[in-house]
């Protein structure tokens, strides 16, 4: 793992980056906002085939990989799933914020344990692995390309880095021919780095109480 781990506050039971003094998931339902921005915004499940690779920016909690799992298990079809993360959340710190979500229990039990052990894990429908450190020097080293990406750093207003315009050009440039991106801000840089990486950019409804999400396709 690394030194920089995440540091936590809670609100209510969610989990909030004291750092950037932001929530890790929804407060209303985090698997219903993975589902409706990550899933739904990249056209997932329906896309699924095998080795369908999902790459993430900020593993955080792994809300996203666990309701991306639970989809790919529906369609009895492995995936492969790669995140990109500063700071790591501390395996205790993970089942606590995983605790209010008892219908992902099973598969919760087993990350958080694989999580324990190391960045890098298996089952029989997911391979994951997480890239620890700053997404501004390890993406540009990465040698995969994602299907699809989750876009899911800190708001852009506190977490301004994740969401600069050169690093969203290597997501452009790690992104498969066709491939595809979602994330939960509809801020315009934010869209405007995408569309000027080579994605074709629109905005959908959010979920809950965010207006506009953003959905971004590969040129």
């Amino acid at each position: 793992m690394t030194d920089q781990r995440a540091q936590i506050t809670w609100t209510g039971g969610v989990p909030a980056s004291a750092r950037f003094g932001d929530p890790y998931y929804s407060l209303d339902d985090g698997p219903a906002e993975t589902a409706h921005v990550f899933l739904a915004g990249n056209d997932l499940p329906e896309r699924f085939a095998p080795g369908f690779h999902i790459a993430e920016l900020g593993f955080g909690t792994g809300l996203n990989l666990l309701v991306a799992l639970r989809a790919a298990q529906a369609r009895s079809i492995p995936i492969r799933y790669t995140a990109f993360e500063a700071f790591p959340m501390a395996p205790s710190d993970m089942t606590q914020a995983l605790a209010a979500f008892p219908e992902l229990s099973d598969d919760a039990g087993w990350m958080v344990d694989a999580w324990a052990h190391g960045n890098t894990f298996s089952s029989d429908w997911v391979d994951v692995h997480v890239i620890l450190g700053d997404a501004r020097k390890t993406l540009p080293l990465w040698p995969g390309r994602a299907d699809a990406w989750f876009l899911d750093g800190f708001a852009p207003a506190k977490n301004p880095e994740l969401w600069e315009p050169l690093l969203l050009a290597e997501v452009a440039r790690h992104t498969a021919p066709g491939g595809t991106a979602a994330t939960y801000t509809a801020a315009g840089h934010v869209r405007r780095a995408l569309a000027a990486a080579g994605f074709a950019v629109s905005r959908r409804p959010g979920f809950g109480r965010k207006r506009h999400m953003t959905v971004a396709h590969r040129l």
